[in-house]
């Protein structure tokens, strides 16, 4: 009987090291796989970069499409003798000119 108990101490000390050396390596290399996965989240790919790019210019693009239909209807406004429009297609063309230069020109051959 006691040599049965002590074969128990045994395989249970046995099995239980390895539990317990797996547990350490968890312990261990947990810091690295949180501070790996914090400078993923931290940093950002050339493609996510591309379309947060593609995302602004798009959205530049719709703005000076907006304000390109404001000036022609404030155009044809003034040209109808509506003073008022006159001088908000002045604001509006100033608008337009301060985001061009914001927006990449096309390649030619489009």
């Amino acid at each position: 009987m006691r040599a049965l108990s002590i074969l128990a101490l045994a395989s249970a000390g046995v099995s239980l090291s390895g539990c317990i050396v797996g547990t350490a390596a968890d312990v261990v290399t947990a810091p690295v796989r949180a501070g790996s996965k914090a400078v993923d989240l931290a940093t950002t790919s050339q493609s996510e970069a591309d379309e947060k790019r593609g995302r602004e210019i798009r959205k530049r693009e719709e703005e000076l499409g907006k304000l390109e239909r404001r000036y022609a209807r404030e155009l044809r406004e003034c040209q109808d003798g509506i003073r008022k429009s006159c001088n908000d297609a002045q604001l509006t063309y100033r608008d337009i000119q301060a985001i061009l230069p914001t927006i990449p020109a096309e390649p030619e051959g489009n």
